[in-house]
Order: C-alpha cells, then structure tokens, then sequence
C-alpha cells in the first residue's frame, strides 16, 4: 500500500513538474518606435499571444497587427491600411527558440541573458530572425524582455517617398512578455 502511495504521489509531483514547463500569455507588450527630426511615431499592443517551453526553449509569438494603437488615429489608420495592409496581412509572428538554453537555470529566481533564433513573419516576409534579451525567473512565472531593431523594407513595406523623411530607416521594437504557467489544458 505504501509502494502504491509513494508511486501515485510521485506521478503527481512529475505532472505538476511537467505542467510549469510551458508558460504563456494573452496579454504580452509589442512597441515600435520610430524617430526622425521631423516627427516620432510611437505604437503600443498590449494584446500579444507567447507561449514559452522552458524545456525545450522553443517560443511562439501571435501578433494582431490592427491592436497597435497610436497617438494619433490618422497614423494607426495609415499604418493599417497604406503600410501594414493590415486586412490582407492580419497578423505577425515569430516562431523560435531559445538558442542558449542549456545557460538558463529556470529554477533559480533572477535575471538571466538569452540568445533567441528562429523566424520573423511580418506582411507576409518570413526571414531568418536573431535578437539578445533576458528572462526575469520569478517564482510561478517569468518576465521575457527583449529590444531590438528592424527595418520596414526588409519585409517588403513599402513607404512612399513623400513621407519617408517621416519614418526612421529602423524601428525600434520593445517585446516585454509577463509568462504565467500554463495550466493542463
């Protein structure tokens, strides 16, 4: 009986292990900004879906494209339809993984560095992808950060010649990502 007990509260203890090895969130931050002597266009979305697998380091990011919201609504309009074409190309994506994994110690509460690699689609472009960032380890979940650069063209967006003077070469981009545990489901 003791044998069973011990097996079945080992079972358990493995499942509950198993479960906080992939983390998740709906609610993760995407920010771009842009800088030029003319004008700064900054755009926030806070509607980000991640999932991270702490065991294996693969990472998957959804991005709607029309929740990114500007200051100003003619520039969101802009950017929806004349740039992103935001009904034809929905939606942004990165699928990776964390490249360094075998460094990070998820078990330990703290700031760690990390390397990710994968693929970027964004207006239909997919193409090779590397960025640095760190994971914040708290207990229960973890706080993925990251800031990088790209550029519009890369990924065949076209800006007219009129207001290229507005728009920098390079955004700036912020990815903050607050994981929690992702349940059995």
């Amino acid at each position: 009986m003791k044998r069973i007990a011990v097996i079945l509260v080992g079972i358990l203890f493995a499942g509950v292990l198993l479960a906080q090895t992939r983390y998740m969130t709906k609610t993760g931050y995407i920010g771009f900004y842009s800088h030029t002597p003319v004008e700064d266009i900054k755009a926030d979305n806070n509607q980000v879906a991640s999932i991270l697998d702490s065991q294996t380091g693969e990472m998957v990011f959804n991005i709607l494209i029309k929740s990114f919201v500007f200051e100003k609504a003619l520039m969101q309009e802009h950017f929806n339809e004349n740039y992103m074409e935001s009904d034809k190309y929905p939606k942004a994506s990165f699928k990776g993984k964390v490249s360094n994994l075998e460094k990070i110690d998820f078990s330990k509460n703290g700031i760690q560095s990390v390397e990710l690699t994968g693929e970027m689609t964004i207006h239909g472009v997919t193409k090779p992808f590397a960025a640095k960032g760190t994971l914040e380890i708290q207990t229960g979940k973890i706080i993925g950060k990251s800031k990088f650069s790209i550029k519009p063209e890369d990924y065949n967006i076209t800006i007219p010649g009129v207001v290229r003077e507005k728009i920098a070469k390079e955004m700036d981009v912020t990815v903050v990502m607050n994981y929690e545990p992702l349940s059995g489901k």
